[in-house]
């Protein structure tokens, strides 16, 4: 498994959101070139792999989320995709006709993930139950924020992404750390800090 491949532009008007809409089967990629052509930033996750047959191998794209693409427009930008053919709409909340937003802070932790994991990143759709917040502290993956959850019986870091589910990926238990261990420790330190400065004013 190599590290994640992806199409990506950038445009210059702000504030943008970034939605999700929904692309005809098998065009996602022509979809991307087209929305980049139009200068329209847009995300589509996919990962470079190999593929094993019995008489070669080769390295194939591997779309983390089939028939979906992620978009980051202005509202005055938003009718712009669904002018392509192969757009047909954006994934809206139950019982609203407005997009649905994904957060940027999600956003950031997934792309993370796709472009610096060495294994595959999947995505689930079915409700988990909530994890401990962990962040990674070895490997590739350093840095990335998430839940620490158990799929299968292995220790995975996920990912929440709002409307879509969970991306989630293995990792070592001695990967990773408590954000809430963490956070005592930072204070802990800022403690003794604090306290060592106020001997070293009482010395003086």
């Amino acid at each position: 498994m190599q590290n994640t491949n992806h199409i990506e532009t950038k445009g210059n008007t702000a504030p943008r959101q970034w939605l999700v809409a929904y692309v005809q089967s098998c065009l996602e990629k022509k979809t991307a070139q087209r929305l980049a052509a139009m200068g329209i930033e847009c995300y589509l996750p996919v990962q470079s792999e190999i593929r094993q047959w019995s008489d070669r191998r080769k390295r194939v794209d591997r779309l983390v989320i089939p028939m979906m693409i992620f978009v980051h427009v202005t509202p005055q930008e938003r009718p712009l995709p669904l002018s392509l053919q192969a757009v047909s709409r954006y994934m809206v909340l139950r019982g609203e006709s407005t997009p649905a937003v994904i957060p940027d802070e999600q956003m950031d932790q997934f792309r993370f993930m796709l472009d610096y994991s060495p294994e595959a990143v999947e995505m689930c759709s079915t409700p988990l139950a909530p994890g401990d917040a962990v962040k990674v502290i070895k490997g590739p993956l350093a840095g990335l924020e998430g839940e620490l959850i158990t799929v299968n019986g292995k220790s995975k870091v996920a990912v929440r992404l709002d409307m879509l589910g969970c991306a989630h990926v293995d990792v070592l238990i001695g990967f990773v750390e408590k954000k809430e261990k963490k956070e005592k420790k930072d204070k802990k330190t800022k403690e003794i800090q604090k306290t060592r400065l106020q001997k070293e004013k009482a010395v003086r």
